[in-house]
């Protein structure tokens, strides 16, 4: 029997309509980024839109409905014969966000496909009707609807049909020279000879749930050490069938956490939402099928923007956030544990409470907040809260001296802008500058209450049965060297320590701190060769990566990323993975994973942080391996740095504090000079060549190893402690050479011939990555199955920039979809005896096998094949 044809109907072809068109709605926008040159829309205040067209279907089957409608504001929904309306999710699976305005301004006129889901359709005749009702003008759109047989694989691209798709891949591949698309056929999963499902328990929770060890995460009821390879996510619109599936992806690609982060809450009255907490009650369970733990994060200050009212919220506006808020304020702390407690208590739609759930590993209990970070001002926290803070410090000033009049004799300080009963807060600056016995005893007041809060709500989380693990938060401060060593005291009530870090590009321009933008500028950045973000600065040897342990607590990276657009992010994973493993870090989270799909998530603006991208989600199987499996062994201790608490608490810093690395999000909180590092640090180079421990309030002697054998400044060299691996910074490239992991990450082609103890590779790349790792633990030199995993670079389709001067570039066009990766070429060759044995398939971006390509003893590198697996010859 024949395939049945994929169905497509335009728009403005419907057998019946009610709908009005709007000279500017209808008329201004661009013709040609329609199907068929025109579309169907509807505008008017005064009734819904319809249009029902009739249908012919030659075989009873399942069919795939796709529309593509305006996602802007924009209400549809659909009726299949005397069936039920059903309301259409305009953001499931959406693809190919498109501005058609013909002035290109954002406002309501845009289009986008979206799955609107799975029809049952007997053969014969069916009338299909859609209906537009949206609150603005019921206005809405339908350019073209799809009902594609399930097992077409059917992906949208634009306003081209079936049978032009696969001409525009080489149409793209012609008009994008050294350029191909990345459009992997829906993943059907069953088949792929590459998955690392298997890593991950059967149901996350099997082995007891996640407890901690000394540095290290282990399974509670085996003891095993266990390391989470995670992203923040999944996207918040996923539900039922298109949940399970994102689990499934993400298992696939070694993924064993996620990280849900977003609030709970109104952002004005701060009233729990109860959807909310049913919605991540159904997440944990999706992804505790695939064996991935979930890592709650529902409180930001940026979620909350209070309006005036009695209590915690006098003084506020509808725009400030409550920084610092949460540590100080009785009845905001009454409220935040109210969230927590329906959230953790409360049985879910399962009937099941989260305080029961092995596969919840752990709660955060506030992100990216902290007294000492630049939002700890007044300008930030309006009179009325800070006059309580300023009450409290009072109180424990007088307590610590005797009385209040006795402190300030102390402090010898000019008071005059204290009051009576309150003392004010000098800024972080003077703090961290001055040092004075004020500076110092407010530090002290300022840490304590920090410290006390995460105590208590540690203390009160534990009483309410919660058996997973808690970590306090994750803020860097105004200045490490000095604040640092108390912001990270602070924590110790939780069980491992957290932080966050991004690498960025000078990315500017309006609202750049979270989105892309056509006339944004930015720079192009490479990690490896440590380039500043500013060029004609000095090389900026601060990174994310950079994982100090502190107090022999575990450690987690819970954001992290290269953000885009820069073409050097294709660096990240397997520079993440390579140098976590070195550090022993015990958990790395991507940030974030925004969509199941490989969409550039195009439309007037883009995120800086999608993670579902070849250079990133793509490099994501042998970098979860390396991680996990510790193919990348850990260093030796470098340095081992104890610092008592009263150095500490009279600011006398630390030697070892790695730099903020802020993303353009959190920089708008900074002032623009940021605070140089002192010059008598630990050389930042360290954390290149193997691990560091800070032990903040303990006495005792300082280690450091000698690193001269490790780092040589003049070659521009960085050598890890164990040989696995080598960053040469002044050529871009770091190169793997571990027993069980082999290959080179930068400029590829530079370097030449690569010679690994176990393969050899040569590449024409200035931008790539060339990893080999061992899937059965056994070293390369005996391994019987085998990962080579090849990337370049990135870019979204029709993306376009033009000199800036002083080394940047401005954004002319953001692009849209697809993903085009720049044509991978080299040549491995494995120096095995049995080389010549083992098998080589070339896999495609699903891991599905594409082809046999020879044998391991010399393996030529196709164009568009991210993924091969070498083994044994069948007999």
């Amino acid at each position: 029997m024949a395939a049945q044809p994929v169905l497509w109907i335009e728009g403005e072809s419907a057998t019946e309509s009610k709908v009005l068109k709007h000279p500017w709605y209808h008329g201004e926008v661009k013709k040609d980024e329609l199907s068929g040159g025109d579309f169907l829309s509807h505008f008017e205040k005064e009734y819904p839109g319809t249009a029902s067209y009739d249908l012919e279907i030659a075989e009873s089957g399942d069919f795939e409905l796709w529309v593509r409608a305006n996602p802007v504001q924009a209400k549809l929904s659909y009726q299949l014969d005397a069936a039920a309306s059903q309301a259409i999710d305009m953001e499931k699976r959406q693809s190919g966000n498109v501005n058609i305005a013909s002035n290109d301004k954002p406002d309501l006129r845009f289009l986008a496909w979206a799955h609107a889901g799975t029809l049952k359709l007997t053969k014969g005749k069916h009338r299909l009707s859609f209906r537009f009702d949206s609150e603005n003008s019921n206005h809405g759109s339908l350019d073209c609807f799809v009902l594609a047989p399930a097992a077409s694989n059917f992906t949208p691209m634009g306003i081209l049909k079936p049978a032009e798709i696969a001409a525009q891949k080489d149409n793209l591949a012609k008009a994008n020279q050294g350029w191909v698309p990345w459009l992997p056929a829906k993943d059907r999963f069953e088949g792929a000879l590459l998955n690392l499902r298997p890593l991950n328990e059967k149901f996350a929770g099997e082995k007891g749930g996640i407890g901690v060890k000394g540095p290290d995460f282990i399974y509670r009821g085996t003891g095993e050490k266990v390391r989470f390879w995670a992203v923040n996510g999944p996207p918040h619109e996923l539900k039922g069938e298109d949940l399970a599936e994102c689990a499934r992806t993400l298992a696939k690609r070694g993924v064993n956490l996620v990280r849900l982060h977003g609030a709970v809450f109104d952002n004005k009255t701060g009233t729990l939402d109860p959807a909310k907490v049913a919605h991540i009650h159904e997440i944990v369970a999706a992804m505790k099928k695939e064996g991935i733990y979930s890592h709650l994060s529902v409180y930001f200050p940026l979620w909350l923007t209070p309006e005036n009212g009695p209590g915690w919220r006098e003084g506020y506006d509808g725009s400030k956030h409550p920084f610092a808020l949460l540590y100080f304020e009785p009845e905001f702390q009454k409220l935040y544990r109210g969230w927590m407690e329906a959230l953790l208590t409360k049985p879910g739609p399962d009937g099941k409470k989260l305080t029961d759930e092995p596969a919840l590993m752990g709660v955060e209990l506030i992100n990216e907040d902290s007294f000492f970070f630049w939002t700890f001002d007044e300008k930030n926290i309006p009179a009325p809260q800070l006059q309580k803070l300023e009450k409290q410090f009072a109180t424990w000033a007088a307590r610590k001296h005797g009385s209040l009049e006795k402190a300030r004799a102390v402090w010898k300080l000019d008071h005059s802008h204290d009051a009576k009963d309150r003392v004010g807060f000098r800024s972080l600056y003077q703090i961290f500058t001055d040092k004075t016995l004020r500076d110092q005893d407010t530090a002290t007041f300022l840490m304590e209450t920090q410290r006390g809060f995460y105590e208590d709500s540690t203390k009160w989380l534990r009483a309410q049965g919660f058996k997973g693990l808690v970590t306090a938060s994750n803020w860097t401060t105004a200045n490490n060297d000095i604040l640092g060593p108390l912001e990270k005291y602070s924590y110790m009530p939780g069980d491992f320590i957290d932080r966050h870090g991004y690498f960025s590009c000078q990315h500017k321009g309006d609202a750049a701190e979270w989105s892309i933008r056509d006339g944004h500028t930015y720079r192009d950045r490479s990690a490896l060769r440590f380039e500043p973000e500013e060029p004609g600065k000095p090389l900026d040897f601060s990174h994310p990566s950079a994982d100090p342990m502190f107090n022999g607590k575990p450690s987690m990276i819970s954001e992290t990323t290269w953000n885009r657009p820069n073409r050097y992010r294709g660096e990240a994973p397997l520079f993440y993975a390579a140098y976590g493993a070195l550090q022993g870090s015990d958990g790395i989270v991507h940030f974030a994973l925004d969509s199941k799909d490989w969409s550039v998530k195009p439309g007037y603006f883009m995120q800086p942080w999608t993670l579902m991208s070849p250079t990133q989600m793509g490099q994501f199987p042998a970098a979860a391996a390396i991680f996990r499996l510790g193919l990348v062994r850990e260093g030796d201790v470098l340095a081992d740095i104890p610092l008592t608490l009263e150095d500490a608490l009279a600011l006398k810093g630390s030697p070892l504090a790695p730099g903020a690395s802020l993303d353009e999000l959190r920089k708008v909180d900074a002032p623009g000079a940021q605070v140089p590092k002192g010059e008598d640090g630990i050389d930042p180079l360290i954390h290149y060549a193997g691990r560091t421990s800070v032990r903040i309030g303990q006495a005792g002697p300082s280690k450091l190893a000698d690193l001269s054998r490790l780092i040589d400044r003049d070659k521009k060299l960085v050598k890890s402690s164990n040989g696995d691996l080598q960053l040469d910074y002044g050529k871009g490239l770091l190169t793997l050479n571990a027993p069980a992991a082999q290959g080179a990450v930068g400029d590829l082609e530079a370097a030449g011939s690569l010679d690994l103890k176990d393969l050899s590779i040569r590449s024409s790349m200035e931008l790539g990555q060339i990893v080999a790792v061992s899937l059965d633990g056994k070293p390369l030199a005996s391994s019987t199955r085998i990962l080579l995993q090849v990337m370049s670079e990135e870019k979204a389709s029709n993306f376009t920039t033009e000199p800036a001067g002083g080394g940047r570039l401005k954004i002319t066009a953001i692009g849209s979809d697809p993903w085009l990766v720049r044509k991978l070429a080299g040549e491995v060759s494995f120096k095995r005896t049995d080389a010549a044995n083992l098998k080589v398939t070339a896999l495609d971006p699903n891991g599905m096998p594409s082809r046999v390509v020879g044998n391991a003893a010399g393996i030529t590198l196709r164009e568009d094949n991210p993924y091969y697996l070498i083994g044994p010859t069948e007999e």
